[in-house]
């Protein structure tokens, strides 16, 4: 069997802790994988709380965007402290602009097995609508705020509980081997 990969997404600058920690040891706990934008905010308090977890077997993947310096060549980035692996990539888009082909986004969800959604801007958006143009898992974890009404329409949860209810199955199915799942629940 396969670990499957579990795919956070949210804010680059705000930590969403109450959120992103509980998640990032569920995860850990669970055996998964876990792959974020390698960066600050959410895909850092997730990572870390991931890292944290004793005996964990699961890697914390980052893909990282692109810098590019005024001449346009890719400057490396560095990920955050509790990435295991980076995949750096050429692609500089992100934001408002992450659902465009130069965007990383792009491997972001489709290398994931489920795509989960914490508070987030523009980015974040973009991932959870491509998530649904290429038939992935998804999930938004809000805690108890409502889905942005910018937001494609994708379930909503405000505990962890009800994220596992959810994610268990289709986490499964993926270490199983079989094809995700195109809608949650």
């Amino acid at each position: 069997m396969r670990r499957a990969i579990v795919g956070v997404m949210g804010s680059g600058v705000d930590r969403h802790e109450d959120l992103a920690a509980p998640l990032g040891r569920w995860i850990a706990e669970h055996g998964h994988h876990l792959l974020t934008g390698g960066g600050a905010g959410v895909m850092e308090a997730v990572s870390e709380a991931f890292a944290r977890v004793p005996g964990r077997v699961g890697l914390a993947i980052g893909v990282l965007k692109a810098m590019l310096d005024a001449q346009g060549r890719v400057v490396p980035r560095t990920p955050n402290p509790f990435v295991d692996i980076a995949i750096r990539t050429h692609l500089p888009l992100s934001g408002d602009e992450g659902t465009a082909p130069l965007s990383r986004n792009q491997i972001n969800v489709l290398s994931a097995d489920l795509v989960v959604g914490l508070p987030g801007g523009g980015g974040t958006r973009s991932e959870m609508e491509l998530a649904l143009r290429y038939e992935r898992p998804v999930v938004a974890f809000l805690g108890g705020m409502p889905r942005p009404a910018d937001w494609p329409p994708v379930p909503v949860v405000a505990t962890l509980e009800e994220l596992a209810r959810l994610a268990t199955p289709v986490l499964a199915r993926a270490a199983a081997g079989s094809p995700a799942a195109r809608t949650m629940g």
